[in-house]
């Protein structure tokens, strides 16, 4: 499980392919390793995958390589990484630890499309395109995660849906490089499609 509140970027340095897979190989800072074992969780994007190597580069940066299959790459933005590509990276959460922003399983439900940016000295909105069969699972000041990211939906829901930004939360994520026909990863609250559907099944029955 994870909260939504990316912990560092890291940069892709390394991408293998092999059949239907990847071996992702990112870089970020050693603290970031600290107690980390093979067979771990960590979100990368939003994503979660599975540590199978991790080791030192330097005095103060570490790698942490992970495998990423096909269906994997067929729902997330992971499919079209590059090298250099800039990644959000959360470690799974741990008893006691604080739960900042919302409950995320790490399982990316689809992809969205940004179609609007505007910057200004205190906050940036970012506006995307979602495919029809998941609007109905998007509300009004409700939960989405967007890379990885735990945001709160924006008034205008539907088609375009809207996210405000504050600049620490630019500093610490990659939506800070986002472009318009950038796609992200979504990851819908999991609560709020349990209520959609059950709603639905008692409406047939």
């Amino acid at each position: 499980m994870f909260t939504g509140i990316v912990q560092s970027q890291a940069d892709v340095i390394a991408i293998m392919r092999k059949n239907n897979a990847i071996r992702l190989k990112i870089s970020l800072d050693s603290r970031l390793i600290a107690n980390l074992e093979i067979g771990a969780s960590v979100a990368i994007n939003g994503v979660c995958l599975t540590a199978v190597e991790f080791g030192h580069l330097s005095d103060h940066s570490s790698f942490i390589s992970f495998d990423v299959i096909d269906e994997t790459l067929r729902v997330s933005n992971l499919a079209d990484i590059k090298l250099g590509t800039q990644v959000n990276v959360e470690r799974s959460l741990k008893i006691g630890d604080e739960i900042g922003g919302h409950m995320l399983s790490g399982h990316v439900h689809t992809q969205a499309v940004l179609a609007n940016r505007i910057d200004s000295q205190d906050n940036c909105t970012l506006s995307f395109i979602l495919a029809p069969e998941y609007q109905k699972y998007v509300f009004s000041k409700g939960f989405i995660s967007i890379n990885g990211i735990s945001l709160t939906l924006g008034a205008e829901v539907g088609e375009l849906f809207s996210v405000y930004l504050i600049p620490e939360t630019l500093a610490r994520t990659n939506l800070q490089n986002a472009v318009i026909g950038d796609k992200v990863n979504i990851e819908l609250d999991q609560q709020t499609m349990t209520i959609v559907e059950t709603i639905e099944r008692m409406k047939l029955s």
